[in-house]
């Protein structure tokens, strides 16, 4: 089989390409030609009930939502809702991160219940199953890595974060400068680092990247290239120990396009939001424009319980810049696993901020949908403003709980609209 890189290479249009090419409203000649220089990848459409989506270079920014288990609550039936929530939001693609429970299981029934794209770290699973068979994951050894890498993307997986850019030398970095404010954030960054230390070796999936790019390739996975070194504080923002993984990443996204394997970087974390333009002209520059995941980003450390603002600020500003895919967040981030509602509340923000970015990035390709809204508004249209609305249902409904009676009122300002008013002499 080949991968979506290879067929572009060879001049190939699939049918994925002209499924991404229809929902994104551009030409499909154009659309191959940018997967083949890499700066667009297609995740899914390779499982039967998988919709192919197409993340990168002058297409719409998408957004993930991420579910799964903890070792504290592992309920499958949460997650399975919460994977329908998520795709009922909006949500372009799904990570599943479950570390608690049958992690094949839920894995595997996740991916035959939903039609959207599924990413994972296979490194969680990796380490949980150290620790099981074990008792310590410094224990994991390089084949069992390697088996759940190849397990993983035979069950399906789209799209995979594997955190190949973290080796000795970033490490060495992160101790120069004194270590970090927020300390490190990503599971599967932070156990990876302990295993190299512990172990006194560079990380296999760094030092054997091949083998990696070999698995991935021969299911069409996409490589998401993990930011395990992400900043988890404003303050860490483009550290030393950041950058250097990013260096490392960018350069390996050149090697996997080299070997024909679809592949992405990821970004931070925590950004000021000075830095946000910066990360990702950092990131377009050095990899070649490889398509930019950003997880989050947030742009305060305080917002505890309202951090789906906090990234939602983040998101459309990257979105504005360039960014490619958006990692929603909860408003339970740095608080507790996230509930239906929670995935609710975070899917919908993200598509609202990443929208407003779109404006920007897209200009009238998506400006088109603000001004017949406007214009249904003016006209008091409802109906059309309904139709026009990101999520028409809850614009509905608000409404209609608070509706005047009359046809063209609202509670807001009844006999006063100043639509209404102007209207007359201008209509």
């Amino acid at each position: 089989m080949k991968t979506q890189l290879e067929l572009a290479r060879d001049g190939h249009i699939s049918e994925e390409m002209r499924k991404v090419a229809h929902a994104e409203g551009i030409d499909v000649e154009i659309l191959r030609q940018r997967i083949a220089k890499g700066t667009v990848v297609i995740v899914g459409g390779l499982r039967q009930n998988s919709q192919p989506v197409g993340i990168g270079d002058g297409l719409g920014s998408k957004v993930n939502a991420s579910i799964g288990t903890s070792t504290e609550i592992a309920d499958l039936g949460l997650e399975l809702r919460k994977a329908a929530v998520a795709l009922e939001s909006g949500a372009d693609t799904l990570m599943e991160l479950s570390v608690g429970g049958d992690l094949d299981k839920i894995r595997r029934t996740i991916i035959e219940a939903t039609p959207l794209p599924v990413g994972t770290v296979p490194l969680y699973q990796a380490f949980c199953e150290a620790t099981e068979r074990y008792g310590d994951p410094n224990k994991l050894t390089e084949e069992l890595l390697f088996d759940v890498l190849e397990r993983q993307c035979a069950d399906g997986v789209a799209f995979m974060a594997v955190h190949c850019g973290i080796n000795l030398y970033a490490i060495e970095r992160l101790k120069r400068q004194g270590y970090r404010h927020g300390g490190l954030v990503s599971k599967g960054g932070a156990t990876m680092v302990g295993w190299m230390l512990a172990n006194e070796r560079e990380n296999p999936l760094y030092e054997r990247f091949d083998r990696v790019v070999e698995i991935l390739k021969k299911y069409d996975t996409v490589l998401s290239l993990g930011n395990g070194l992400r900043a988890g504080a404003i303050a860490d923002s483009l550290d030393r120990a950041q950058i250097q993984e990013l260096l490392i990443n960018c350069e390996l996204a050149e090697a996997a396009r080299e070997m024909d394997c679809q592949v992405m970087v990821e970004g931070p974390g925590h950004v000021p939001l000075d830095e946000i333009e910066t990360s990702i002209i950092l990131e377009k520059k050095m990899s070649g424009g490889a398509p930019y995941y950003m997880l989050g980003p947030l742009v305060t450390d305080v917002g505890a319980g309202y951090d789906h603002i906090t990234a939602a600020i983040g998101i459309a500003m990257s979105s504005r810049y360039g960014a490619d895919l958006l990692c929603y967040i909860t408003p339970s981030e740095h608080l507790g696993l996230p509930n239906e509602e929670d995935v609710r509340i975070g899917v919908k923000a993200a598509k609202v901020a990443a929208h407003a970015g779109d404006i920007v990035k897209l200009r009238g390709r998506v400006a088109e949908r603000d001004l017949d809204m406007s214009r249904a508004r003016r006209d008091l249209d409802w109906e059309r403003q309904f139709s026009f609305a990101l999520f028409g249902d809850d614009a509905r409904a608000m409404r209609d709980s608070r509706s005047p009676g009359a046809e063209h009122n609202c509670t807001m300002c009844g006999k006063f609209c100043a639509l209404a008013n102007a209207n007359r002499h201008f209509m």
